[in-house]
């Protein structure tokens, strides 16, 4: 058996997979078109124009959906967890799945209304996934350590206290200085009096975007664990 083959650690692997890509791949190609700058473009401007506004949509559509099967496995693994040991508050588990399902709900707005179309929309999806997703990483990171001796590993839990500090950080510039960035054009000049601000904030929405996908690398150890099983019961 190959290790990607045991328990559910597939999820994560592919939502890891894929969301990068989705990223990656929106870029080059609004790059190849000449439709974005090469230095700090924001994500959304990656996908505004078509074809790579229909590519990003539906692979940021996807990514929410294996966000959304990965956010679930993770619950009812704590759950098992807290049941079996006591050692989680079952409502700090729900809250993080409630903030999860907040963020990938986000992603899905920010897939369906493009940036240069239905602006407010967008926005207000922009701030759905990143504000409930930099809150569940972090309630996450508090879980693992309440988890203790149970589920994740010291280092682990490290690795996800850290990702999730920078991502907090990081967080307050995308959304601050997203506030003073008057032009909506996609291609920007130094010259811009509001350049500085939408470098800082494009730079950090990277960052913070990627803090999200470096988490979920950190469930792959766990997700080899258990399985997940769908029980049919026929009413008589």
């Amino acid at each position: 058996m190959f290790w990607f083959q045991q328990g559910l650690c597939f999820l994560p692997v592919f939502l890891v997979v894929w969301s990068s890509s989705t990223f990656i791949v929106s870029y080059l190609i609004a790059l190849f078109r000449h439709d974005v700058d090469v230095i700090f473009p924001y994500i959304s401007d990656t996908g505004a124009n078509p074809p790579e506004s229909c590519i990003f949509g539906l692979m940021t559509f996807v990514s929410a959906c294996a966000g959304t099967l990965t956010i679930y496995a993770r619950y009812k693994f704590v759950e098992k967890l807290g049941g079996d040991t006591e050692v989680v508050n079952p409502g700090l588990n729900k809250t993080a799945l409630v903030l999860g399902m907040s963020s990938c709900l986000g992603m899905c707005i920010v897939a369906t209304f493009q940036e240069t179309t239905v602006t407010e929309v967008h926005d207000a999806g922009a701030l759905l996934f990143f504000v409930p997703g930099v809150c569940y990483i972090a309630l996450q990171s508090l879980l693992s350590y309440r988890a203790r001796p149970f589920g994740s590993s010291p280092a682990v839990c490290q690795a996800r206290s850290g990702i999730a500090a920078l991502a907090a950080v990081a967080l307050f510039p995308t959304v601050i200085c997203a506030f003073f960035v008057t032009q909506t054009t996609l291609h920007r000049d130094v010259g811009d009096e509001d350049y500085p601000f939408h470098v800082a904030s494009a730079v950090c929405e990277w960052i913070v975007a990627f803090s999200f996908i470096c988490f979920f690398l950190t469930y792959i150890d766990d997700f080899k664990l258990f399985t997940l099983r769908v029980k049919a019961d026929l009413e008589q």
